[in-house]
């Protein structure tokens, strides 16, 4: 029998990711402030072609344990085998989860389609509590609308729902209306991305370490009382504010777990349980770490995701510099490999954008 994500353990992160994210595409209709992959409106004459992107998830299915693939981009519906991708993945047995953009082309005739191809999860991006803050950092007027009405078809057809949400200095102050307005959307994850200064957000003001701990005390607070799950990305260090708060980061107070797709065990990092493969085969630690680690279908993602000398530093946060190598919360956090890598044009150094010293330092400069 096939192991199952369920089994997943730290242990197999040298092994297996627990997560692959796919870029089929960087095609997008929308133009945001912030995105990692400066999309475009024209799909890419390079992109790995139907055939190949199924020679790909049959790759995906050499690793040990299955990971959760993610079909992201720009916007998947630009590729109009996207339906197929879908059907073909999780007939392999593949949990596939998609990031759509909010344009007309997420119709409810091409929702009905994907959960008939089996997709086991949809994300949409919310930044901002009104259409004004939303709009602006999508650069496209009615994105906040659509993303509602998408929300709407979304739970009237049963798919499983998560919000994205990326904290830049523009939507910092609406932590709690965001949380509080997705509440009444049939969400069952919330999940707060911490802005790394790649692609267009280099032109965003990420914001400082101190408002991370303070987002970190609201986020904390709504996991305490919403009826979804919480989870970051990019902000490994919220794990470290959850412990210090006697709680547990894989679980809300609540109980909420925030997925029936399983929470990836402590520790999960850039090219640590997680890995990132471009819209022409690239494959980086992840997608807002672009350090070009192998290329398919030269080579086995497997093998890559295995061998790479990158990932397998990543993967063992003893070789961190600066107090993230001394940090008695490292095998659990490790901080943000990417925004260490965006900041410092080190993967190994220390996370910019946190505040706390660890024991080992306390009593001297760092």
């Amino acid at each position: 029998m096939r192991p199952t994500r369920a089994s997943y353990t730290a242990d197999d992160f040298a092994r297996s990711p627990f997560l692959v994210f796919y870029e089929i595409t960087r095609a997008c209709d929308l133009a945001c402030v912030h995105c990692r992959a400066c999309a475009q409106p024209q799909r890419h004459p390079h992109e790995l072609t139907p055939d190949q992107s199924r020679l790909l998830i049959d790759d995906l299915l050499r690793f040990e344990k299955p990971p959760l693939l993610v079909l992201t981009g720009g916007d998947p519906l630009k590729r109009d085998d996207v339906f197929d991708l879908v059907a073909y993945a999780t007939c392999k047995g593949l949990d596939v989860a998609m990031t759509p953009s909010a344009t007309p082309l997420v119709t409810r005739g091409a929702l009905e389609r994907l959960k008939a191809a089996g997709l086991s999860r949809l994300a949409l991006s919310l930044d901002g509590v009104d259409a004004l803050t939303h709009d602006t950092f999508r650069n496209v007027q009615g994105s906040y609308a659509r993303t509602f009405e998408i929300l709407a078809d979304g739970r009237e057809l049963g798919i499983s729902l998560q919000i994205n949400t990326t904290i830049t200095r523009r939507n910092v102050a609406q932590v709690d209306q965001i949380a509080d307005l997705i509440a009444g959307e049939g969400v069952v994850l919330w999940s707060v991305f911490f802005l790394i200064p790649v692609g267009r957000g280099l032109e965003e003001e990420r914001i400082s370490p101190q408002e991370c701990e303070e987002v970190f005390e609201r986020l904390w607070h709504h996991a305490g009382k919403q009826p979804y799950g919480i989870k970051t990305t990019e902000a490994h260090h919220y794990r470290r504010f959850v412990l210090q708060h006697m709680g547990d980061p894989q679980r809300n107070p609540t109980g909420h777990h925030g997925d029936r797709l399983q929470r990836a065990p402590l520790g999960v990092n850039d090219g640590k349980g997680v890995f990132f493969i471009s819209h022409t085969g690239q494959v980086f630690p992840s997608g807002f770490m672009p350090i070009d680690c192998g290329r398919f279908p030269q080579q086995s993602v497997v093998g890559i995701y295995q061998n790479s000398p990158l990932l397998q530093q990543l993967r063992q946060p003893e070789l961190f510099h600066g107090k993230c190598g001394v940090c008695e919360y490292r095998d659990i956090c490790g901080g943000s490999r990417a925004r260490a890598y965006a900041v410092t044009r080190d993967p190994l150094g220390s996370e910019p954008d946190c505040l706390y010293i660890p024991q080992a330092l306390r009593g001297q400069c760092v």
